[in-house]
């Protein structure tokens, strides 16, 4: 990969659609892009296995998930309450990884997308 980067042509004459066209093809762009799916890919497929298993297991291992571990919690309550852990977890994890590394990126990038702009906010009145 080289150091240099080609940098879009964003013509401040030129209309909002044309700069937009422009910023895809920006090697930033594919990256912040790519930073994006890196994260979310990988999470998505890992919290969705988690949600299947415990499906699976209410439908198909009743007497594990019917485990009554003290008083009225079993097994199956705790693994409930555990998707709601884990989907906040998800949640906060993701809001602290765009925060620090997709936020930055992608600011940079309106700012110069905007600032092409001619007397108007981000191409709106």
């Amino acid at each position: 990969m080289s150091a240099e980067r080609p940098q879009p042509t964003l013509d401040p004459a030129g209309d909002a659609e044309d700069r937009m066209v422009a910023m895809h093809s920006d090697p930033r762009f594919d990256n912040l892009r790519r930073t994006f799916v890196s994260f979310v890919l990988p999470v998505s497929v890992a919290f969705l296995v988690w949600y299947l298993l415990y499906v699976l297991m209410s439908a198909y291992a009743r007497d594990l998930m019917g485990t009554v571990l003290f008083g009225d919690v079993n097994v199956a309550f705790v693994f409930g309450i555990l998707q709601f852990v884990s989907t906040f977890g998800i949640a906060i994890v993701y809001a602290r990884f765009a925060g620090r590394k997709l936020d930055p990126q992608a600011d940079n990038l309106r700012a110069e997308l905007t600032g092409a702009a001619t007397g108007t906010r981000g191409g709106r009145a």
